[in-house]
């Protein structure tokens, strides 16, 4: 899943000649995950994971073959947005595979903590090697490979995990509670969702577009895979270890943390704007998301409704991607209309205001 944008952008880019529309499909198939994925989940909570993702996913592998085709034999462009937007029922693995843990260790909050951590360390590894894998396959070998072997890996990973049956969460065809979205706590964490997805959105956009101007294009991928490694090992390591507190007083201290070491990659690029230092803070500035994101996740996991977990995990993931879209936008009219190193304070104003989100007294509820 990690390979999937990136390999669009440089197919489409690399044999259209147009970054602008690129970039303008590959948004249209964010916008319709964000629209379609909750559908999806609540489904999958409704009838079971096996019955629901395997058809989803083939359903979204047949779309991404579509554009493969249509990019490849000059179809019109307006076929490249149906295409893509086909992809929007792709199941949310990540969500699946928590709230299977969930089920495995009801009752055991520190066995839950880590189980996790693990997957959070899992995703980034998935979106530091995903982006690096599919540059090299769409230039080394053809524009289409990295999509065609996105592809392959999709099916084949959700076969694989679909099959696991001994562990897959019961169905709740007709679940009593309450819609997640309408459950105490979990609006206003939706919203800091989106906050720190525009971090994520603006960093990617703003590091390519920097290391563009320093004549690196091509080690753009390795400088954000170090920031992906960062947040890897800060993810494992906090998984081995039990933090004090409940998650509702340690979800400010972790996103006061990624604002601080964010300021780090503003502070390298106007200081002479070195590559290599850059990528030094990024690494360093990564630390502080895994634990973030584990926090969010298992504050997400306690508020949603029994019987609707996937459909909470994913609304989570939807903030993030309408966040991602949001910081995408954000940083690169900034890149365009001021300059990169000035772009870079867009993470760093998108943490501060998941910060501010996050440190507003929550309403109280009967």
């Amino acid at each position: 899943m990690g390979m999937f944008s990136v390999s669009a952008v440089v197919m489409i880019a690399g044999t259209r000649g147009s970054y602008a529309l690129a970039g303008a499909v590959t948004a249209t198939g964010l916008a319709a995950t964000a629209l379609v994925a909750p559908w999806t989940a609540r489904l999958v909570d409704r009838y079971g994971q096996a019955r629901v993702a395997v058809p989803a996913t083939l359903f979204a592998a047949l779309g991404s073959v579509a554009l493969l085709l249509c990019v490849r034999h000059g179809a019109p462009a307006w076929t490249l947005f149906a295409a893509y937007a086909a992809t929007a029922t792709t199941p949310n693995t990540g969500g699946m595979a928590r709230a299977r843990w969930a089920h495995l260790l009801e009752g055991d909050a520190d066995a839950l903590h880590t189980a996790n951590s693990f997957e959070q360390a899992t995703d980034e590894l998935c979106y530091m090697f995903g982006p690096v894998l599919a540059a090299f396959l769409c230039t080394a070998l053809f524009p289409e490979a990295g999509t065609l072997v996105g592809v392959v890996l999709l099916v084949t990973g959700m076969l694989l995990f679909t099959a696991q049956r001994a562990t897959e969460p019961p169905a709740r065809p007709r679940p009593t509670a309450k819609a997640p979205f309408r459950a105490p706590g979990i609006p206003s964490l939706l919203v800091v969702c989106l906050a720190m997805g525009g971090v994520f959105g603006a960093m990617e956009v703003v590091t390519i577009a920097f290391a563009d101007a320093q004549g690196h294009r091509a080690a753009a991928g390795l400088v954000l895979a170090l920031q992906a490694a960062g947040s890897c090992a800060a993810g494992l390591l906090y998984g081995a270890i039990r933090p004090a507190g409940p998650p509702e007083h340690r979800l400010p201290w972790c996103v006061a943390a990624m604002t601080a070491l964010l300021t780090l990659p503003l502070l390298a690029a106007s200081l002479g704007g070195s590559l290599p230092l850059l990528a030094l803070t990024l690494l360093i500035g990564g630390m502080a998301t895994a634990p973030t994101m584990v926090t969010t996740m298992t504050l997400v996991q306690h508020r949603t409704p029994e019987g609707r977990l996937n459909e909470g995990m994913t609304l989570a993931v939807t903030g993030l991607l309408g966040g991602i879209a949001c910081g995408s936008a954000a940083g690169g009219w900034t890149v365009e209309h001021v300059s990169p190193t000035a772009a870079y304070g867009i993470p760093a104003t998108a943490a501060a205001t998941a910060l501010l989100l996050t440190l507003l007294p929550a309403r109280r509820t009967r």
